[in-house]
């Protein structure tokens, strides 16, 4: 796989989506970045946005194995995972212990409302997020490649929803905000959805090529410079760091782990093939910054006296200069 062949295929994979979804370029060209760069996106919207409608038509448009999951109160990780169950054969009598899969094992993967249930089995879905495998009765179970989740949350309602947890909000590479569109795009999306008229899409990726796509992200070179400004970078947001500028000290409680500073390399990376260059700058890092780092710092009291939130913080932080030295 060459960067003019991948860059090509996600030009078409983008003219595909863009078919269905009217407008939210910016949330579709970052959901690409973290689908190249082999990460996972958390959706932030109010509901009627199209969250869903655009990860199901990313799914329609390649040849990948998709997964919706409706998280409920009530979910097990035994529904997403799997379980295992007692099988007769009826001419011998012998019994047998057979694993049946649960929804995590899919390519692309749909968390629907991932607050709205308990942690025990956000837990089990962040565990294979990470580990690519599941454990069930003492079984390992490898789950499949590429594996892309796209969790949502509604910052609305919280009542009867269980927050993610810092820890977990980590293993999420980037936190998207989905944003209202605009008059002349609404416009165009009640003409297009109030007619018999529907778009068929055209699948453009299959997992071979994907996994292709995903290994030569990694190969991209970034210099010295582009490593130490990311890692400047993630550490600013540290109270703690001597290199993090004042308002940070006072504003924030904690900052990003080790974890933002991959991520905005990563980040860097699959920006820079998608556009079909040989090599990352700090501009791809300067894209990528509010995703990786907005949802990996805890402000304080003081910040949520003076109505500053982390969205604010990582975009003083960003203009800066510090971290480019």
């Amino acid at each position: 796989m060459s960067l003019s062949d991948t860059a090509a295929l996600v030009s078409a994979l983008q003219k595909e989506l863009r078919r269905v979804i009217v407008g939210q370029d910016d949330v579709i060209a970052e959901i690409l970045t973290a689908f190249l760069a082999g990460g996972h996106c958390l959706l932030r919207g109010v509901p009627g946005l199209a969250k869903t409608l655009l990860i199901k038509t990313l799914a329609d448009a390649v040849h990948l194995k998709f997964s919706r999951i409706q998280f409920t109160p009530d979910l097990m990780p035994s529904d997403i995972i799997g379980t295992e169950v007692i099988e007769e054969d009826r001419a011998t009598g012998a019994r047998s212990i057979r694993f049946m899969p649960g929804p995590l094992f899919a390519n692309i993967i749909l968390a629907d409302e991932i607050n709205r249930t308990p942690p025990k089995t956000q837990a089990a879905l962040l565990e294979a997020m990470q580990e690519y495998q599941v454990t069930v009765g003492g079984v390992r179970h490898q789950l499949d490649r590429p594996l892309f989740v796209l969790a949502t949350q509604n910052p609305i309602e919280q009542e009867g929803t269980y927050p993610l947890p810092e820890a977990q909000l980590d293993r999420f590479m980037l936190e998207l905000r989905v944003s209202y569109p605009s008059k002349v795009e609404e416009e165009a999306i009640v003409e297009q959805t109030t007619g018999t008229a529907r778009s068929a899409l055209h699948p453009v990726l299959d997992a071979t090529s994907v996994l292709a796509m995903q290994a030569l992200v990694r190969r991209i070179p970034v210099s010295r410079g582009l490593i130490r400004a990311a890692v400047s970078l993630a550490r600013m947001t540290r109270p703690s760091d001597t290199e993090a500028p004042p308002f940070i000290k006072e504003y924030v409680e904690w900052g990003a782990g080790p974890r933002a500073s991959q991520y905005l390399v990563l980040g860097a990376k699959a920006r820079s093939a998608i556009a079909g260059r040989p090599m990352a700058d700090l501009e791809d890092v300067r894209a990528v910054a509010a995703s990786v780092l907005r949802h990996r710092m805890v402000t304080n009291f003081a910040a949520e006296a003076a109505d500053r939130t982390s969205e604010d913080l990582v975009r003083e932080l960003v203009g800066g200069k510090g971290w480019l030295r």
